[in-house]
């Protein structure tokens, strides 16, 4: 019995398709950037998904962790994929979403000693980590040592508190805060994949806004 051949868009015809999206000059933005994720969790996964399907040109993935099943409720991976790593995860499944994406995966832990090497050539920064010391180190780090860079960070996506209080909040030119900031783990019924999913989106949005110049 032969097996069915499936066929990708060609590159011009996905090019396309975005553009009559989004117009030819936005898209070009989108396409020209290059977006870091850090953390590919429940934020991280959904963030870079996203920022795919917009057309976003260049994706640098950071975390060091590998699929759980407990991770299968709100993160973007397949049952099939528990064991892997959630650089090598994610990659494989943002190039079957969006095949011309360019991806740079680093299975590592991100901290102060290495971050400015593996953030240098990014436009934009998304903090996308599940644990409070490691959002704070990396919002240090960025705001101390690459004040020229774009920042959007979350705080607060736990529970099942109105999706009406995910907000985005503008810090500082360059530094934006997603979520309704008082949610806590420890404290609310652990995290929902819808709400974490809003936070993400409220992130992803934030990066193509900053991308289409608006503030």
């Amino acid at each position: 019995m032969w097996e069915a051949v499936k066929l990708i868009p060609e590159k011009d015809e996905w090019k396309k398709a975005l553009e009559q999206r989004h117009g030819k000059e936005l898209q070009e933005r989108f396409s020209s950037a290059t977006v870091a994720v850090c953390g590919l969790g429940g934020l991280g996964s959904n963030i870079a998904i996203a920022l795919a399907r917009a057309g976003v040109g260049k994706l640098i993935l950071l975390d060091f962790d590998k699929v759980d099943v407990s991770n299968l409720h709100r993160q973007q991976y397949k049952a099939e994929q528990v064991g892997e790593f959630k650089t090598d995860a994610l990659a494989s499944n943002l190039k079957e979403i969006a095949p011309y994406i360019d991806i740079e995966a680093h299975t590592v832990r991100i901290n102060e000693d290495n971050a400015n090497g593996l953030l240098s050539d990014v436009d934009i920064i998304c903090e996308a980590f599940d644990n409070a010391e490691a959002k704070a180190m990396l919002v240090n780090t960025v705001l101390e040592t690459m004040p020229k860079k774009y920042l959007v960070a979350a705080s607060g996506m736990a529970g099942l508190g109105s999706a009406n209080s995910i907000k985005t909040r503008r810090i500082t030119d360059r530094f934006y805060l997603c979520g309704d900031e008082v949610s806590d783990v420890k404290s609310e019924m652990s995290l929902v994949s819808a709400r974490v999913m809003l936070c993400a989106a409220h992130q992803a949005h934030k990066v193509l806004q900053i991308l289409a110049n608006e503030f």
